[in-house]
């Protein structure tokens, strides 16, 4: 049984090397053609209707049997193999030319043989290397030529065989310079493709960062806050204790959902089986009321207020809204103070503004500055506005409390340039 194995293997290793060896069918079938014209070309020169054009004395018209052409269909046929053994073709056409040549017989159809397999030759490998065999060729085939050539010496196609060979030379090296060229666009094509492909995945995960962040800070603040009065009230006020506790408890619980949502993206983007939850809603202006309840609980008075018609919005734009709110409304908490906040959502005819002002301690200009350049979060809704096409401005108010004030285009949002990897740069 391995014997017989063995013995299968061997045969198809010959065979896929018989067959690496034979010609492609469209060399054979130029060849073919090639063959047909150089020997009809030939035949026709043996006998020309009118030999006195040429062959004037002292030259005559040398007598060529049939049989010799069957060197330039041999010449012509050799071609077939020219694109897998370019050399060893150049070698053999020449030599069969040659052959033909040198009793004395018209060869000016038979020379352009060997310039096709030249030409072959030069459009396969570097010029540096096809030059020297179109030097050699040229060189043999003008010795064979001159050595017993019937309309003289230097006379018919001699002082042709140069040009003959250096068109083919050249033609072959424009070939193989263009195919370089196409090769090379090829790659670059490729190359700029693969760092397309990795600026969206470098986007995306800049993306999934500004979500984890804007989702854990919220949640974070908040569990902050109702623990520190959970701690002050629980042993003299148990009962309002207890509420701080539960709103840790919802906090925390969203916080989690969503969390878990982000990591359902990351698990099927790499190529995880398990699915995000259908009924899980997006993070959008829809669960503004929600927010806003999750705030209040944490002990900042907030009120919302809706202008304009509401309406559906792009995704881009109403994921920014809610993350800019969301973030206002987690610094208000964070820095504020006891203060209260108000959310001001307007859909006008072009652009919809958000606003979120808060009546606390607000921060100093310079201070404003620093939590800009050194903290994530102004940062982050900088970068949100600036993802849905729009801006937003954001700073303390005269004599106190804070504002965000953000404006996003309701038409086609602007495809920016890794704003997000520029800002993460800064």
């Amino acid at each position: 049984m391995v014997g017989r194995r063995k013995w299968a293997y061997a045969a198809g290793m010959r065979t896929e090397q018989a067959a690496q060896r034979l010609p492609s069918a469209r060399d054979a079938a130029i060849a073919v053609i090639i063959t047909l014209i150089g020997v009809a070309a030939s035949y026709g020169e043996a006998h020309p209707t009118t030999p006195g054009t040429y062959f004037t004395p002292p030259h005559h018209l040398p007598h060529t049997p049939d049989a010799a052409l069957l060197l330039v269909a041999a010449a012509g046929l050799t071609l077939a193999w020219r694109h897998r053994y370019p050399r060893l073709v150049v070698c053999a056409t020449t030599a069969l030319v040659i052959a033909y040549t040198l009793p004395g017989y018209e060869n000016g159809a038979a020379l352009l043989l060997p310039a096709v397999a030249v030409g072959t030759l030069a459009a396969m490998v570097a010029a540096r290397r096809s030059v020297p065999w179109a030097v050699a060729v040229t060189v043999a085939l003008m010795a064979a030529t001159a050595a017993n050539n019937p309309l003289g010496r230097l006379g018919g196609g001699f002082l042709l065989i140069p040009a003959n060979i250096a068109v083919a030379l050249f033609a072959g090296i424009a070939i193989a310079s263009r195919q370089a060229y196409v090769e090379s666009a090829r790659v670059q094509a490729a190359r700029q493709a693969e760092l397309d492909a990795q600026r969206r995945v470098d986007d995306e995960r800049l993306r999934i960062a500004r979500e984890l962040h804007d989702v854990v800070a919220h949640t974070m603040a908040t569990i902050t806050v109702q623990a520190a009065a959970a701690s002050q009230l629980l042993r003299d006020r148990p009962d309002e204790a207890a509420a701080s506790l539960q709103a840790i408890r919802a906090a925390s619980k969203d916080g989690l959902r969503e969390l878990r949502a982000i990591l359902d993206v990351l698990r099927s983007a790499s190529g995880g089986e398990e699915p995000a939850d259908p009924t899980q809603p997006a993070p959008g202006l829809a669960r503004l009321d929600a927010l806003a309840e999750g705030v209040r609980t944490a002990g900042l008075p907030v009120t919302v207020t809706i202008a304009g018609r509401p309406r559906d919005l792009p995704a881009i734009t109403d994921l920014s809204a809610f993350r800019i709110i969301q973030e206002a409304l987690t610094n208000a908490i964070r820095h504020a103070g006891p203060a209260a906040a108000a959310v001001t959502v307007d859909y006008g005819a072009d652009e919809l503004r958000v606003a979120v002002t808060d009546t606390g301690r607000g921060l100093a200009s310079s201070a404003a500055e620093a939590a800009y350049v050194a903290g994530h979060g102004l940062r982050g809704m900088r970068e949100r506005a600036a993802a849905a096409g729009g801006t937003v401005d954001i700073g303390p108010l005269p004599g106190s409390g804070f504002q965000v004030a953000a404006r996003l285009p309701l038409g086609q949002a602007p495809v920016t340039e890794a704003d997000p990897a520029k800002a993460l740069i800064r």
